[in-house]
């Protein structure tokens, strides 16, 4: 049975439920008749994502704020588009993957170095220290959110493109050229960073595979156990999610302080991260115990 372009709707963020993602539905099937391919879009909205920052260089003009927060709303869309793109004309790929995470994390860089130039001036050198503190913070803790997607999707709901590889098994796959060893390196380095930060468990991940493999009859049940434990707590991570980090740089452009935001993303989003990851420990405790309860009928 295929899978689902759409996302999964029970651990949706509502932003993306009811604004970003219709309208990333809406575009897709029109992409889909132009030709126009997935990588094309996730180019698109980086293109988008980065003339955000060169509005934002300009944030003490509210216009250029305004500018700025719709050209990220532009990427946000374009970057629901691709991968639901890429799932109905059969075009997923893991190059495709690396250019999405790519032009991801382009926007932000785009938008945090407008601001550093634009704050460093007035604020002096150190405003790199911070940006560079919220960047990496950024970085941890989109990872973490992107974990619990994946998990979810592929415990949940059987979902084999959400796997979570271990960085076992991409250490092993490390091959080819110098592009190909740094790319992996990265992709095991990052891999690594979702598990240390994300409250995920390798013993845990092992534990479900071996009694869905042991139980194959129990498979529905043992998937719908875990969408029941984990469905709430994937919700709570979407604090994490990169609309609310958008939502947060327009406010703290618009009132003309970019320096709260990121203050709010090195200690706010820092401080949940760490009772997200405690409440995640929490939860996968009494998943493991409701498994196991139930296969030992």
């Amino acid at each position: 049975m295929s899978e689902s372009i759409k996302r999964t709707n029970e651990i949706e963020e509502f932003t993306n439920l009811y604004l970003i993602h219709p309208v990333s539905s809406w575009l897709v099937p029109r992409f889909a008749a132009l030709r126009v391919t997935p990588n094309m879009v996730s180019l698109s909205g980086m293109l988008a994502g980065f003339f955000a920052g060169f509005a934002y260089y300009n944030y003490h003009d509210s216009l250029s704020a305004i500018l700025g927060f719709a050209l990220m709303l532009t990427w946000h869309i374009l970057d629901g588009a691709d991968g639901q793109l890429a799932r109905l004309t059969q075009t997923q790929s893991e190059i495709g993957k690396v250019i999405d995470g790519i032009c991801d994390y382009v926007v932000f860089i785009s938008v945090y170095i407008a601001l550093g130039l634009t704050l460093a001036p007035d604020l002096g050198p150190w405003i790199w220290a911070l940006v560079i503190m919220a960047g990496v913070s950024h970085a941890i803790q989109a990872g973490a959110y992107e974990t619990q997607r994946q998990e979810y999707d592929f415990w949940g709901h059987g979902k084999l493109s959400a796997r979570l590889p271990e960085p076992e098994e991409l250490q092993k796959g490390l091959n080819g050229g110098l592009f190909g060893r740094i790319a992996g390196k990265l992709e095991c380095g990052y891999v690594k960073m979702q598990y240390a930060f994300s409250g995920v468990e390798t013993a845990q991940r092992h534990e479900i595979q071996h009694l869905l493999d042991k139980n194959p009859e129990q498979a529905g049940e043992i998937r719908a156990i875990y969408r029941l434990v984990f469905s709430r707590s994937v919700k709570l991570w979407s604090v994490m999610c990169a609309n609310y980090r958008t939502f947060a740089i327009f406010i703290a452009c618009i009132i003309r302080e970019p320096v709260v935001y990121f203050l709010f993303e090195v200690v706010i989003l820092n401080l949940v991260l760490m009772i997200l990851v405690r409440k995640q420990q929490k939860y996968n405790r009494l998943f493991l115990q409701q498994l196991r309860d139930l296969t030992s009928e």
